[in-house]
């Protein structure tokens, strides 16, 4: 009986040392997976973070264009180069609700009430 009491303590032992073995190796095999997926992360986050960063500078650099393009002297150039335009000439200015302080304004106001609209 010895005998057979010692081989089923072998086969507990080696049953228990098997599943101890296959529990450190699939311990193991999720650390590493974890392992590499924290890298992954570490990566994308680091391509986010410098993507974000041009986004910023990006952001800044059209806030400085459209803060330029608010300005007097850049409509007045754009308004010239690119469309074409020209200050109206003093005829074709009219007043509204106020009054003429000058004869010279008068004259244009009466020369251009006088010419019929084309």
């Amino acid at each position: 009986m010895s005998t057979s009491r010692e081989m089923m303590r072998a086969r507990i032992f080696m049953f228990n040392w098997t599943l101890a073995v296959l529990a450190t190796v699939c311990a193991f095999v999720v650390h590493l997976a974890m392992r590499g997926r924290t890298v992954s992360l570490g990566y994308e986050l680091g391509k986010a973070r410098n993507e974000q960063m041009r986004l910023r500078e990006v952001k800044r650099v059209l806030e400085l264009e459209s803060a330029s393009y608010k300005t007097p002297e850049r409509v007045e150039m754009v308004s010239r180069t690119l469309l074409g335009m020209e200050p109206p000439a003093a005829d074709h200015i009219v007043t509204v609700g106020g009054k003429l302080s000058s004869p010279d304004e008068n004259e244009a106001r009466a020369a251009a009430q006088a010419k019929p609209v084309q």
